[in-house]
């Protein structure tokens, strides 16, 4: 089974879509709270493990209007910017954890790496989580974004490196 990204026709598959849930859903397990960038796909996939977990999730949308959003945040910024929100969503972040992605996702980590967030990407997710997992970004070595085979490691990692207050 593939799905699609709401806000593109990026193909995910259901594995990546299963580890997103799986991520989202133990955020909600360790009572912190899931940030994304709100739209379908792996952000849709991850917000809904969050909510079936009784977490609580921010999506923080590129669009004007909060419709676009999808049904499994609780709080939806909109912020009108388009891709630059990407910036936001992982400012806004105590850590990263990469679950496949594309050029969205590989901003986000960009952000992370320059201010130097514990970041994380699951092994076997496909996308720019494959491609820079286990790598740092640039000669600089700010920070390596450390690789994890399943969700509950992921959040464990990041959880293990963030302040008391953790939000992702």
């Amino acid at each position: 089974m593939i799905g699609y990204n709401k806000s593109s026709s990026i193909q995910i598959s259901q594995t990546t879509l299963s580890l997103a849930y799986e991520v989202g859903k133990n955020i909600a397990k360790r009572n912190a709270i899931l940030i994304s960038g709100g739209l379908g796909g792996v952000m849709e996939s991850s917000c809904k493990g969050a909510k079936d977990q009784g977490g609580f999730t921010i999506g923080i949308i590129p669009h004007e209007d909060f419709s676009q959003a999808n049904d499994y945040c609780d709080a939806v910024i909109c912020t009108g910017i388009g891709m630059s929100r990407d910036f936001i969503v992982a400012n806004s972040s105590d850590g990263i954890i990469s679950v496949g992605g594309g050029v969205g996702t590989l901003i986000e980590l960009c952000v992370g790496y320059m201010t130097k967030k514990p970041m994380v990407a699951i092994k076997n997710s496909g996308g720019v989580s494959d491609i820079y997992g286990g790598k740092f970004l640039d000669e600089r070595n700010r920070i390596l974004i450390e690789t994890r085979k399943d969700p509950v490691s992921a959040v464990e990692y990041i959880l293990s490196k963030t302040r008391t207050r953790s939000s992702f």
